[in-house]
């Protein structure tokens, strides 16, 4: 495919930008072939015009899809150029925060500058053996690389640190030291590694300096050899240094700092032993104030001078030599202020008695003329005479100053040359990883020999590593047998031959300096004249002479020529150094210039400040006395490139890694990233070298499964086949057409720049298009499916609404009817109501109103009437006047009116008559006239005739009334009549109620008062009232308030004191669960230091080949030296003696290990006493709990019926002890009767019989003994529940032994137990060989004899119970008789009382006396109903056993009997044997018994075949026999031997896990049967009363049960060690990598580190694989018969290491936090889970271990947008960390293009939102953690009889009994 067609629209490019160096824009439109503009749009939304170069016509670089952003390697992106290497470097440091990214080979470092928590031990633990391309990029990822290579190819290995100053070179070199010190540990104990990581401060203190670049900036270049020995663990170290900036120490910079030594020195100036030194603060010397800036923000050069002090302390430099040290220095700071006075233009002098040189030279131990005399004159020799010449001031102090460089540069090599010292190797050195930590390309505005020697160094490093890169690119093509032509790649060999070569740079300028008169000036005419346009990479600058250029790989580097040669000359005058080595009083000061003479100094040959410090520097060659002067001539140029070559040839001896660090920006602001500075570094750094390497060739590779799985989705099913490769091979055919853009290999796939991004383009349109088409129809499909739910839904919903709307409505209607009826009848009752009061009160007032108003109205009648008469008159008179006055005037008026207006109508009349037309007009309006005259008559005479109508109807109406009116006048003048008369009868009426009005007003008065009176009181009463109730109700409240407050007081009381109770109850468990983890950890601890005591021990056995005469170390005390914790401190003493006897011949020729050894056995001691407190403490605490549940349990009391049952037992045994007495007599009588010698002998028939009889006697003996035993120890525990312990105190010896025989049932136990007290109390050996020679009839005699004197003493026993019966008996009596006195008293009591009292008291009593007799009636008859059914048992197994009996006597016949003579058979009754679950062994046997059943024994063979626990039943069970002989030694030996058995079985074959598991488990066994068998009541619970028979009688092992105790967690410790070493190679590919459900997650393109792939390839792991392994785990466990609360120990821990491991994986790997990754998490937990379910072992804690895990899973496929999804997200995650949330949402990165990335804004919020949360700052879980583990109590219910020993364990020298 053509380049030019990936240029479509929508395609995105890189511009360059001057700003941001290159932008991103997007194509508008599709370019073709022939176009000169591109149409783009920059991510701003502005458009341009891109014109392409009409030369080249090279189109801009396009930009990788945003899948790719972000990788890892940065040779995985398919576009491989430099804005894709830039940009992904951004967007990993500001976006993700991650600051070290591979390209190729190389590890590419920006400087954070902000501490950040990726260093810790954690994260060292979790690269350690890890592949390189496994994890996210670390310098500790590359370390390991190292470290694994130099181990697996046995070659030397370098790490090459390089970059700028500030960009973290030192820093990363440190850690990279400090992955070694940590992986690799140190070969003895002398601390190796904590001495080369002490080197660090010391260099840095005399190396360091703070720069306007960088405030700890290294001035030197170093390379640090690290030696390990065969077993790859570090044994020392060397250093070697390159290019000390000398200049440093006599001029700064602005802003800029002298080294850190010089101010530490300054700032400890008040410190006791610093005062002879005589210095003050650093702004008072001319060497350290230049730069302005003598302090650093944040560094206290006071605590720094601490740490230095302690490092040299650590490096064995003494407090003398860091003393003279310390007076070099601070000669040097007062050299710096000897100031000279001119005395002319040639010559100067030192002012008298100058302070500052004065202190010098007491310092220095130098005479004052001396040195000031040299200072200011200089020595010239020529052939034949010498002459001592003045100086000029300058160079005077230009003398000093190289005095003073010179001097530094001395001590610092002395200095390394003692850390080197210090770090050499005590034994050989096998191979070493090496460190340079060397300075980069450097160019500034004024470039002198400093930067042309640093730049030539990195000239020489690009050129190997271009090499190397070249190399190792075209070992892969030829590995993989593809076609391959030679890359083109830069060399800069003719740089460097330009630099070195013969007439080169440097062979010109040394030539200069050899010149009398040689200058700068005149050695830049030599360079103009020797390459200027002869050579390419040299130029002349324009406008200047002194200056010349050189092209170097990185840039164009103009330097200036001054100062060269006096810079490579380095010249410091002799007599100066002359007075220095006459010093006698300093006598390390001489030894700084001895090393000169000696051997080539590098010192001697620096630049104005860098000291070059070759391998000769360390170990000193033997060079002749001439030569050393010779050499001693040598230039700066000269010796710096022979040890650049030096440091070439051995990094060419090694195989090297890369690190290039970057300085992000100039200001040191934490993750701010400056495109231009990092691009120059880039392309100085050689990091776009390798890219253009990789881009030239194929940079992309996939393995032909990888391709597979990736682009399967390009393939069609036909396409498919069996063959992968051919497979693929066909669909790349296809897909690209261009055969020259791929390559097929043996094993991968080679593709050229860009067709990774065409594949991918290719594939995310097919996926898209499949997206968008299963969107289409799950969409449909949904919607449908939601249409017809919410459809369904809304039915019933209207269904049931309509219903109930329905309902409603009838009831409303209901409701509505019956309120209108009640309406009604309520209304009309209500209006007839008050119709009926309104009309009776209408009719009443009508009464009233009526005869008031007729009354007026008649008085207003009469008064119209006068009134009428009186103004008919008067007003008719008036009138009359007034008409006529009126007429008059009229008629004069109308008159005068009616002439004026006449003689005015005359006048017009004339005037119109003259006109015609006045009389038209007038016409016409007389007709208008005319007409309205007639209609207004006519309308009057309408009204005229209405009018004469209404006139007519009113006279009618008068007349009629006027009748009326007549008519009332008449009644009117009827009723005034009676008016009268009743106005009379009136008047005195109104009298009368004139009076009762005045009365009434009386009492209304009155009235009045006592209704305000009351009213009154009324008022205040219910305003009392009010108050009251007011009071009550705030009273009321108040107490409710009070009520609540109590009530929630108490139940906030009891919440905080059930929340107290249970935080106490949880923080008692936390602290129990710590101190069992420390105590655990301790264990571990000096199990390791058991071991190592051990291995010690065994090389000093092979140091000391001839031991002292007599004096060996025997097995035992060797054993009881490996269980030393168990014996008591004399014992341990006793021990220690002989092991410091064999170390006495062994201190001479190995003191260190003898040191080693005491300090061991020091902490041993210590850790045995702390362990011996922890112990006691645990026991103090199981104690309290045992007294607590003994407190709850009441001990059950004796029942009177077992003493009944007892006391028949005894009878039982008194009869049978009187029959074996008779028979024994019997059996003497008849020996006595035949004594003849035939008969006795032991071939006689006589002797046979008695012979056999013995034997049965004694086998019935053996059986009847540990019954004895057992009934003993019953006996004993009930004399202690009923007798008291002073009885229990003063019991006799005697009475016991009568207790014992009482016990036994017949009479073989009675032999068979004095036969064993003979042999216990037997003090010397008898002759048995008076009789016979086995002495049967000895022992017979001797058993009766015991038999008889015992009978006697039972005897005794008998009389003395009666005695104490008859004493228990008094004392019965008088407790009755003080009965008796207390009834009397209470009688006399009663009888004071009165008789009611009395009869009530007496009642009382008689009531309490008979229920207490009841009660104890009721009681009594309980035991005796117990009684009966016991005896009625004990009948029936007492006539079994005599009918057993009988038969046993019928058929016993006599051998005898056959026999002529006749013999009186004595017929013993016989018994089947019963075993007592004991094993028998001779003492000299023990070592067998361990041997085969602990060392060689085979766990699966054990474990298939027997019964599980089988040792540790058999060694129990030989404990049981030696605690049965009462053998003290013989129970230790046994234990300790068995303890020791175990250890070394476990250190054999430690690492073979059913070794252990088999081991935990009968380890386990064995402490619970010594716990089950202990005979403590707390593990008797579940035994069987024949279990219980089977107790320890003699010792109490609580101590070695501690020791058990102990030796089981060791053994859990290991076993958990065992599972993590089995379970970590395959939890990261099963539980990360595997793709358990297929295709969810596609293969991302993978740079040159290639990661371990995800397809199941043979040999790769699955989650099936762990699954397998979980069930061997549990199936082996399961066999072992190890305790199920062990398995779910054992479980949660697996089940912890793989959450662990997986989760720290997952935080370290950007490649696994994809929201696919997410998915096949949970689907892989969900199978663990489902795997714990089958197990049933679900209620294990293990779930809650991979919690951490679920939740990092369920982060990486949440939301991750808005606010509500960061919410969401802290409330979920509430088991990760809030350093392990960021951190994933920081790596989460799209597998395909339709995830989104995380904002950092939204990480922000979540960062704002968990501020809050108090948790650990700790990134990574601790995978190493080991949880406390308990051993719960787990008593067995096997029968220890029933036990049987196969032959197969080689058993057979022990028996049962």
């Amino acid at each position: 495919m053509a380049a030019s067609e990936l240029y479509t629209k929508y395609a995105r490019v890189w511009i360059p930008d001057p700003e941001e160096v290159w932008k991103s824009a997007e194509l508008l439109k599709d370019y073709k072939p022939g176009d000169k503009v591109l149409q783009l749009r920059l991510e701003e939304g502005k458009d341009l015009e891109y014109c392409l170069d009409p030369k080249t016509k090279e189109l801009p670089p396009l930009r990788n899809p945003d899948i790719l952003v972000g990788e890892n390697d940065l040779t995985a992106l398919s576009y491989l150029h430099e804005p894709a290497v830039l940009h992904n470097l951004k967007v990993r440091f500001i976006d993700s925060k991650l600051i070290y990214t591979y390209c190729g080979i190389v590890l590419v470092a920006i400087n954070p500058y902000e501490q950040l928590p990726i260093y810790g031990e954690d994260i060292i633990n979790a690269y350690s053996g890890q592949n390189m391309g496994d994890m996210d990029p670390h310098i500790f990822a590359v370390a390991e690389e190292a470290y694994k290579q130099m181990a697996r190819d046995e070659r030397n290995q370098s790490i090459i640190v390089s970059g700028e100053s500030g960009a973290g070179k030192t820093v990363s070199a440190k850690y990279a030291m400090r992955y070694f010190a940590t992986v690799s540990g140190s070969a003895s104990e002398a601390n190796v590694e904590e001495k080369v990581l002490a080197s660090n401060p010391i260099m840095e203190s005399i190396g360091n300096a703070k720069t306007t670049r960088n405030d700890n900036s290294s001035r030197f270049g170093k390379y640090i050899e690290i030696g390990f020995d065969k077993r790859y663990r570090i044994i020392g170290a060397n250093m070697r240094t390159y290019l000390l900036e000398k200049s440093r120490v006599v001029f700064q910079a602005e802003e800029e700092r002298n080294y850190h030594i010089f101010y530490q020195l300054c700032a400890s100036a008040a410190l006791p032993e610093f005062k002879t030194l005589r210095l003050g603060n650093a702004n008072h010397f001319h060497y350290t104030k230049q730069g302005g800036s003598p302090v650093i923000d944040g560094v206290d050069d006071a605590k720094e001078m601490v740490n230095t002090r302690q490092a040299c302390t650590l490096l064995g430099i003494s407090d003398s030599y860091q003393m003279g040290i310390f007076r070099i220095l601070a000669g040097i700071l007062h050299l710096g202020n000897v100031e000279f006075a001119s005395r002319d233009s040639d010559s100067c002098t030192v002012p008298p008695k100058h302070e500052p040189l004065t202190i010098f030279c007491d310092l220095m131990g130098v005479e004052y003329e001396e040195m000031a005399h040299w200072l200011c004159h200089r020595k010239l020799a020529t052939a034949t005479e010498t002459y001592i010449k003045p100086i000029s001031k300058l160079h005077a102090i230009n003398a000093r100053d190289a005095l003073a460089k010179h001097i530094y540069a001395n001590l610092f090599n002395w200095i390394v040359d003692h850390v080197n010292k210090a770090l050499h190797a005590t034994v050989k050195q096998h191979s070493f990883i090496g460190v340079l930590d060397i300075y980069g390309f450097e160019t500034f505005e004024i470039n002198s020999f400093e930067q042309f020697c640093i730049n030539y160094a990195n000239e020489k490093l690009q050129q190997q590593f271009n090499m190397h890169v070249f190399k190792l690119e075209q070992e892969e093509y030829m590995k993989e047998q593809i076609p391959w032509t030679l890359i083109d790649f830069y060399d800069n060999q003719p740089c460097i031959n330009l630099i070195e070569a013969k007439m080169g740079v440097l062979d010109l300028l040394d030539e200069e300096c050899k010149m009398p008169k040689g200058s700068d000036d005149s050695w830049a005419q030599k360079l103009y004249n020797t390459h200027l346009n002869k050579c390419a990479l040299f130029e002349k600058p324009r406008l200047s002479n002194k200056a010349f250029i050189i092209k170097h790989f990185a840039d164009k580097v103009e330097y200036q020529c001054e100062g060269f040669l006096e810079k490579n000359k380095d010249t410091v005058y002799e007599e100066q150094i002359k007075v220095l080595k006459s010093s006698k009083k300093f006598k390390l000061l001489p030894e700084l210039f001895q090393d000169e003479e000696k051997v080539l100094s590098p010192t001697s040959a620096t630049p104005s400040g860098r000291v070059p410090l070759s391998r000769t520097a360390v170990k000193p060659a033997k060079a002749r006395p001439g030569q050393a002067s010779k050499e001693h001539k040598k230039t700066v140029g000269h010796q710096f490139r022979n040890s650049l070559h030096l440091l070439m040839e051995t990094l060419n001896a090694t195989t090297p890694h890369y690190v290039r660090c970057i300085k992000p920006n100039d200001f040191k602001f934490p993750f701010t990233f400056d495109e231009k500075r990092a691009v120059q570094q880039l392309r100085a750094c050689g990091v776009l070298e390798t890219i253009r390497i990789s881009a030239a060739g194929f940079p992309s590779r996939w393995t032909y499964q990888e391709f597979f799985s990736r682009y399967r989705v390009l393939m069609k099913q036909r396409d498919v086949l069996g063959d992968r490769k051919q497979t693929c091979k066909n669909v790349l055919e296809k897909l690209i057409q261009d055969k020259d853009k791929y390559q097929f290999g043996k094993t991968k796939i080679f593709f050229r720049a860009g067709q990774v991004a065409y594949l991918e383009k290719i594939r995310a349109d097919k996926l898209r298009a499949a997206c968008i088409r299963i969107q289409k129809t799950i969409r449909g499909w949904l919607m449908r499916k939601k249409y017809m739910r919410m459809r369904k839904a809304a039915i019933t919903i209207q269904r049931h609404v309509r219903g109930y709307q329905a309902r409603c409505y009838a009831k409303f209607l209901r409701r509505t009817r019956a309120a209108i009826t009640i309406q009604k009848f309520q209304r009309m009752y209500v209006v007839r109501k008050r119709y009926q009061r309104m009309r009776a009160t209408t009719i009443a007032l009508q009464a009233l109103l009526r005869g008031y108003m007729v009354r007026n109205k008649y008085q207003m009648m009469l008064r119209e009437h006068k009134t009428v008469i009186i103004q008919k008159h008067v007003r008719g008179w008036l009138a009359r006047l007034h008409y006529r006055r009126v007429l008059k005037a009229i008629v004069y008026l109308q008159c005068c009116y009616r002439r004026m207006m006449a003689k005015r109508e005359l006048k017009k009349l004339k005037i119109e008559a003259r006109s015609v037309e006045r009389y038209k007009k007038l016409h016409i309006g007389l007709e208008n006239k005319i007409m309205q005259l007639q209609r207004k008559i006519d309308e009057q005479n309408k009204e005229y005739k209405s009018l004469l109508e209404k006139m007519s109807n009113l006279e009618i109406t008068y007349s009629t009334e006027t009748e009326k009116l007549r008519n009332d006048v008449e009644r009117l003048r009827m009723s005034e009549e009676e008016a009268k008369n009743a106005t009379n009868r009136v008047i005195s009426l109104q009298e009368e109620i004139a009076k009762l009005r005045k009365e009434l007003h009386q009492t209304q008065s009155e009235k009045k008062t006592i209704e305000e009176w009351a009213d009154k009181y009324k008022h205040d009463t219910e305003q009392l009232v009010s108050e009251l109730k007011e009071q009550n109700t705030l009273l009321k409240t108040e107490k409710e308030d009070l009520n609540r407050r109590i009530h929630d007081q108490a139940r906030e009381i009891t919440e905080s004191m059930e929340r107290k109770l249970v935080e106490e109850t949880k923080q008692l468990e936390l602290d129990l669960n710590d101190e069992r983890l420390r105590y655990q950890n301790l264990l571990n601890e000096f199990s390791r230091l058991e071991e190592r005591y051990d291995d010690l021990k065994d090389e000093m056995n092979l140091m000391v080949s001839i031991p002292k005469p007599g004096h060996k170390r025997t097995d035992s005390t060797h054993s009881s030296n490996e269980s030393e914790y168990t014996f008591s401190s004399e014992i341990t003493e006793a021990e220690d003696l002989p092991v410091r006897m064999e170390q006495e011949p062994s201190e001479k020729k190995a003191p260190l290990d003898m040191s080693l050894f005491l300090k061991l056995q020091k902490r041993v001691t210590e850790l045995e006493q702390e362990k011996q407190s922890l112990q006691d403490e645990l026991d103090r605490k199981e104690e309290q709990a045992l007294r607590a549940k003994a407190k709850e349990e009441e001990r059950p009391p004796m029942r009177g019926a077992e003493l009944e049952y007892e006391s028949l037992k005894r009878q039982e045994l008194e009869s049978e002890n009187k029959k074996l007495k008779n028979e024994l007599n019997e059996l003497q009588k008849a020996l006595t009767e035949t004594r003849a010698p035939e008969v006795t002998a032991p071939g006689a028939p006589a002797y046979r019989v008695l012979l056999d009889q013995l034997t049965s006697v004694s086998e019935e003996l053996e059986v009847r003994k540990e019954e004895v035993l057992i009934l003993r120890s019953q006996l004993v525990s009930q004399k202690e529940a009923i007798q008291p312990k002073e009885d229990k105190n003063t019991m006799t010896d005697a009475t016991l032994l009568l207790e014992d025989v009482q016990k036994m049932k017949d009479k073989g136990e009675i032999a068979q137990a004095y036969i064993g007290l003979k042999e216990t109390n037997r003090q010397s050996p008898q002759d048995y060989h008076m009789l016979n020679e086995d002495g049967e009839l000895w022992l017979a005699y001797e058993g009766l004899k015991q038999a008889n004197r015992l009978l006697e003493s039972q005897l005794q026993s008998q009389k003395k119970s009666h005695e104490n019966e008859l004493e228990s008996l008094r004392g019965e009596i008088q407790s009755l008789k003080e009965e008796n006195n207390r009834q009397q008293q209470l009688l006399a009591q009663n009888l004071q009382l009165p008789p009611e009292a009395r009869i009530e008291a007496s009642l009382q009593h008689e009531i309490t006396r008979l229920t207490n007799e009841n009660l104890d009636l009721m009681e009594q008859l309980e035991k005796q109903d117990k009684t009966v059914r016991k005896l009625k048992k004990q009948l029936k197994v007492f006539a079994k056993k005599i009918g057993e009996l009988e038969v046993g006597q019928m058929e016993n016949i006599s051998p005898g009997q056959i026999i002529d003579e006749p013999i009186r058979p004595v017929n013993i009754p016989r018994k089947e044997k019963d075993f007592q679950g004991m094993l028998e062994y001779k003492k000299e046997d023990e070592q067998k018994l361990v041997k085969n059943l602990i060392l060689e024994l085979k766990p699966r063979g054990v474990a298939v075949n027997l019964i599980p626990g089988l040792p540790a039943y058999i060694l129990f069970m030989c404990v049981r026999h030696a605690d049965y002989l009462n053998d003290d030694q013989k129970v230790r030996s046994l234990l300790t031997s068995t303890i020791n058995g175990i250890k070394k079985v476990l250190k054999k074959r430690g690492d073979d896990f059913e070794t252990v598991s088999f081991w935990l488990s009968n380890t386990c066994r064995f402490l619970h049967c010594l716990k089950q068998y202990s005979g403590e009541e707390g593990f008797m619970k579940h035994n069987t009363p024949r279990q219980n028979e089977h107790c320890l009688t003699n010792f109490d092992l609580a101590e070695y049960r501690q020791v058990l105790s102990d030796l089981a967690i060791q053994i859990y410790q290991q076993l958990v060690r065992v599972l993590e070493n089995i379970l970590q190679p395959m939890i990261v590919s099963g539980m990360l990598e595997h793709e358990t459900i297929q295709g969810v997650s596609g293969v991302k393109p993978t740079g040159l580190r290639k990661r371990t792939s995800s397809i199941a390839d043979e040999g790769t792991y699955t989650l099936d694989s762990i699954i397998r392994q979980l069930n061997s785990f549990h199936s082996v466990m399961c066999q072992h018969g190890m305790d199920p609360e062990l398995i779910k120990q054992v479980v949660k821990q697996m089940f912890y290491i793989i959450g662990a491991v997986t989760l720290n994986n997952l935080l370290l790997r950007k490649d696994m936090c994809s929201w696919s990754k997410g998915m096949q998490i949970r689907y892989n937990v969900s199978q663990l889970e489902e795997w714990l379910r089958d197990k049933n072992l679900m209620n294990s804690g293990a779930k809650e271990t991979l919690e951490p895990l679920i939740q990092a899973a369920q982060l990486l496929q949440v939301k991750k947008k808005t606010d509500e999804d960061a919410e969401a997200i802290c409330s979920m995650c509430n088991a990760l960390t809030t350093a392990q949330i960021v951190k994933v949402l920081n790596l989460y990165t799209p597998v395909n293009e339709f995830e989104e990335r995380v904002l950092v804004s939204f990480i922000r919020t979540i960062q704002v939102r968990l501020r809050d949360r108090k948790d650990s700052p700790q990134l990574l879980m601790d995978a190493k953690h080991i949880f406390p583990v308990t051993f719960p109590f787990n008593p067995s219910s096997l029968a220890l009889e029933t036990i049987q020993i196969p032959a197969s364990l080689g058993l057979g020298f022990i028996s049962r009994v």
